[in-house]
């Protein structure tokens, strides 16, 4: 804990006095490199949080692409951010979050508002817009975080309008990319549902309670797998594309929390 708060002081705090201002203005400019600061301040979080980043795969480039995942916890999109140059979905109330929706929004954080199905329209515009720029836009694919032992229904309506908002820009189609999330280590042992609870963030604890037991906790073995990815085009269904991602999620989190090889092939 006192690594943390030095690091807090005399590494985290500077970094942040000079990345802020920074990013602002690449992002004031709309300058092609808005990426690079973001995915150094994620890996600078995750020294912070103790977080040891282990990656399987790799994210595809070069085309538009939606990655969609698991949710365990908000330290998912340090882990994530810090590997990957991505652009988060997020429920919108994390946009007026003190600090967390200002740091959102310097990352292009796309909001959606979940008690309003018109606003989906919106979402996929800019999810649309932001992927025919050449960018990753990534979905938590449940809808809301879990515990991390099993993977929840991923929801399609989403990937679907992606599906329609990249073809009204002009793309024949879009790679739907899974991506598999999972805590497998506490302080070097293996991470069982006690541990787990210690780091996800679920609906009985508050946003507080969950920082307090992350920043109390001790080093984080944390595994990101990049699926293969699907192709999703006009015609195809989306709701069955949605549901191999899905079971390719939950294949790949079963065999990561086993401490096995991944279940499915995850290079492309």
């Amino acid at each position: 804990m006192i690594f943390r708060v030095l690091f807090f002081v005399f590494v985290f705090i500077p970094v942040m006095i000079v990345v802020i201002p920074l990013q602002a203005l690449v992002n004031a400019l709309k300058l092609p490199f808005w990426n690079v600061l973001p995915r150094f301040f994620h890996k600078v979080g995750c020294v912070f949080l103790g977080l040891r980043v282990t990656v399987i795969g790799q994210p595809a480039t070069g085309r538009a692409t939606l990655l969609v995942s698991n949710h365990i916890s908000w330290t998912d999109i340090i882990a994530i951010g810090s590997v990957a140059d991505v652009t988060f979905v997020a429920k919108r109330e994390v946009g007026d979050w003190f600090f967390v929706g200002m740091m959102a929004r310097l990352q292009k954080t796309i909001f959606v508002d979940r008690t309003r199905k018109t606003d989906a329209k919106r979402t996929s515009t800019e999810m649309g817009a932001h992927m025919a720029g050449g960018n990753a836009v990534l979905l938590f694919a449940e809808g809301q975080s879990d515990i991390g032992t099993h993977v929840l229904p991923f929801r399609s309506a989403l990937v679907g309008a992606a599906q329609h908002a990249m073809i009204e820009a002009g793309a024949t189609d879009v790679l739907i990319q899974p991506l598999t999330i999972a805590y497998t280590r506490l302080q070097g042992l293996p991470v069982g549902r006690n541990e787990r609870s210690l780091i996800a963030w679920v609906k009985s604890r508050s946003l507080k309670q969950n920082v307090v037991e992350i920043l109390g906790g001790g080093v984080k073995d944390v595994t990101v797998a990049f699926g293969a990815p699907l192709s999703l085009s006009q015609t195809d269904d989306r709701k069955a594309v949605t549901r191999a991602a899905e079971n390719l999620v939950r294949a790949n989190l079963v065999a990561l929390n086993r401490g096995l090889q991944l279940a499915v092939a995850t290079n492309r």
